[in-house]
């Protein structure tokens, strides 16, 4: 029965490249989250995969080429799903909401990107960070602060500095799980319930720490 099971994976891969493609690169990631580019294997990632190191040469070329592909591949999704909230239409303590909850929703739905990126600051020095094209949501995230400060509704500060304190709030959630779980191990902190919780909880702390008094 498995060799009946493998032969008709292997045979959806031949008639699906592009499927092939998305589960080298979802097994890639959570290898790269776990070891970052030096210390991940190729032949992990293909065991996990379920295909051949010779086929995941094939699609993606090198180990850095696969790495490339992980970092880019949300990158489209993360920038149109910003684009599609008009923030720029809304007032920004509205914006600076609908922002920290697309982020939150973003990180939720890929946790080891957070992970990824722990990674290639520590091992790479940032070399390949700017292919995530993260640089478009911190500068609209600087250009609402810098509104809302404009406007007088905000009170005077770096806007820069405080796009990396939302940051750090919104990623650490995610990325130190594993250390959360052995201080509350009864905390299911992926569900739903958990995450909307969290959500509120970053918006009241990141509003309270901008707005005028």
């Amino acid at each position: 029965m498995k060799s009946s099971i493998n032969a008709k994976s292997s045979a959806t891969r031949q008639r699906d490249p592009e499927a092939t493609k998305a589960q080298i690169l979802d097994a890639a990631e959570e290898e790269f989250a776990r070891y970052g580019l030096t210390g991940a294997r190729t032949e992990a990632i293909a065991a996990n995969t379920g295909v051949t190191k010779a086929m995941i040469h094939y699609y993606f070329g090198s180990k850095e080429t696969l790495y490339k592909a992980v970092l880019e591949r949300h990158a489209t999704d993360f920038i149109e799903a910003f684009e599609q909230l008009n923030l720029q239409t809304l007032p920004p303590e509205e914006a600076l909401k609908v922002a920290i909850r697309e982020g939150i929703r973003h990180e939720a739905m890929h946790p080891h990107q957070g992970k990824v990126l722990l990674h290639e600051a520590m091992q790479n020095q940032g070399k390949y960070f700017k292919l995530t094209a993260w640089e478009t949501p911190i500068n609209l995230l600087i250009s609402i602060l810098q509104q809302g400060i404009d406007e007088g509704c905000f009170r005077p500060l770096n806007p820069w500095l405080m796009v990396i304190h939302i940051m750090g709030i919104i990623s650490f959630y995610f990325n130190a799980q594993a250390n959360l779980k052995t201080l509350a191990p009864n905390w299911d902190s992926m569900s739903t319930v958990a995450i909307e919780e969290f959500t509120e909880s970053a918006i009241a702390l990141i509003l309270a720490g901008v707005k005028k008094g």
